[in-house]
C-alpha cells in the first residue's frame, strides 16, 4: 500500500508540473502559499526580497520566494538550518541516530520541532511523500549516480536542490570534491541561505560569532615555533579514509594550531595507504566518531595495528577524538576548532 500511495503521490505530482511552464528554471514556484499568505504562516512580514539569484556550486538559481518545505541530509546540514532559524520552512530531515550528541548544541531544539523522516538514505520516494520544494544535501551527502539520486533527478520532478558547498566538485580528476577552504564553505552557505530564505542579519551575525571564536581559538596558538603534525582517522582497514584539504578537518586542525599531514591532497575524503601514514609519522592521530565501529574500537585497532607501532600518535597514546557533525560542515566547526585547540596546547606543553 505504502508503494502504491508513493506511486499515486509522483503521478499527481508530476501532472500538476505538466500544467506548469518553467517549474524548474525557479526552484521557488512549486510553493504551497501565495507569499502574503507565506508571511502570515511563517510570522515574518512580507519584503520586497524576491526574486533572489544566488549561486551554489557554480549553478545560478533564482528565487521567486523563499521555499517552504525543505527535506535535509545529514546531521550536520540539518543543524546548518537550524542554526539559521529556519525550521518552520522544514519538512523535515533525513540523518542516522545522532540523538546522544543533540542536547548540547544551541540549536537542540531544532530537532524537536522538525520530523525525522529517516535514519536511513534519502531518496525521491521520501522527498514526494514529504511534499519537498527543495532538498539540502551534497555529493556523498545524499546526492549520487548510482542511485539515480542527483539535482537534475529531482528536478524533472520539479523539485529544487541545494547543494552542500563542502561537496561542491571541482572539475579535477575523477569526482574530486571542494572548491573553497572548509570553513569558507560553511561561510558561504550560511550566507547565501540566508538570501534565499530572506535571513540575511541573521545568517550574518551567525558568522561574525563563528569567526570571533575561531579567532578566540587561535589567540592561543603560537606564531612561531613547530606545529604539532595531526592525522585524521577517519575509517577503515586495509586503507585509511582521512580528510584532504577541502573537507572540515583541514580547517579544524589547522586554526587549531597543528599541521595537516594531508594537506597537500585536494580533496574532502580520500583513502590513502598505511605507508603514507608511517611516512608523515604525526604527533597526533584525530579520531572521526560515527557508525557501528566506536571511537574507542578504532582507537584500540590504531594501538594494535603493527605498521603503525612505532609513529609518534600512536607510541605516546596522542589519540583525539571529535564527533562526525564536527567534523563534516556543521555549525559544529568552530567549536570543533576550539576543543582541539586546548589539546593540541596540552601537545605543545608536554
Amino acid at each position: 500500500m505504502a508503494a502504491l500511495r508513493t506511486a499515486r503521490t509522483a503521478v499527481a505530482l508530476l501532472a500538476v508540473l505538466a500544467l506548469a511552464t518553467g517549474c524548474g528554471a525557479k526552484v521557488a514556484e512549486r510553493a504551497d502559499a501565495d507569499a502574503d499568505a507565506d508571511g502570515k504562516a511563517s510570522g515574518r512580514k512580507a519584503s520586497g526580497h524576491y526574486p533572489v539569484t544566488i549561486e551554489n556550486c557554480g549553478v545560478k538559481t533564482t528565487y521567486d520566494k523563499a521555499p517552504q518545505r525543505v527535506v535535509t541530509n545529514d546531521v550536520g546540514i540539518a543543524e546548518i538550518m537550524f542554526a539559521l532559524g529556519l525550521e518552520d520552512r522544514m519538512a523535515g530531515y533525513v540523518a542516522p541516530d545522532y540523538r546522544a550528541d543533540r542536547e548540547s548544541v544551541p540549536w537542540k531544539d531544532g530537532y524537536e520541532k522538525v520530523k525525522w523522516l529517516s535514519k536511513k538514505e534519502i531518496t525521491k520516494e521520501l522527498v514526494l511523500d514529504a511534499k519537498a520544494d527543495l532538498v539540502f544535501a551534497g555529493w556523498n551527502y545524499g546526492f549520487a549516480e548510482g542511485r539515480g539520486f542527483t539535482p537534475d533527478a529531482l528536478k524533472k520532478l520539479g523539485v529544487g536542490s541545494y547543494v552542500l558547498t563542502e561537496s561542491c566538485r571541482n572539475g579535477g580528476a575523477g569526482k574530486a570534491r571542494g572548491v573553497m577552504p572548509p570553513l569558507e564553505a560553511l561561510y558561504t552557505d550560511l550566507t547565501t541561505l540566508g538570501k534565499v530564505f530572506d535571513v540575511e542579519d541573521r545568517a550574518a551575525k551567525l558568522v561574525a560569532d563563528f569567526k570571533k571564536k575561531v579567532a578566540e581559538a587561535q589567540a592561543g596558538v603560537p606564531e612561531d615555533g613547530a606545529r604539532p603534525t595531526v592525522f585524521l582517522y577517519d575509517d577503515g582497514r586495509d586503507k585509511a579514509v582521512t580528510s584532504g584539504a577541502f573537507a572540515g578537518p583541514h580547517d579544524i586542525i589547522t586554526k587549531a594550531g597543528g599541521d595537516h599531514v594531508m594537506k597537500d591532497v585536494k580533496d574532502t575524503w580520500p583513502s590513502v595507504g598505511w605507508e603514507t601514514v608511517v611516512e608523515r609519522n604525526p604527533d597526533v592521530i584525530v579520531i572521526n566518531n560515527y557508525g557501528d565501529v566506536t571511537a574507542e574500537q578504532k582507537k584500540q585497532f590504531l594501538k594494535s595495528f603493527p605498521p603503525l607501532a612505532d609513529v609518534s600518535a600512536v607510541k605516546n597514546d596522542r589519540i583525539f577524538v571529535l564527533d562526525y557533525v564536527d567534523l563534516v560542515e556543521s555549525p559544529r566547526n568552530p567549536a570543533a576548532i576550539a576543543a582541539l585547540a586546548r589539546y593540541l596546547k596540552g601537545v605543545r606543553e608536554q
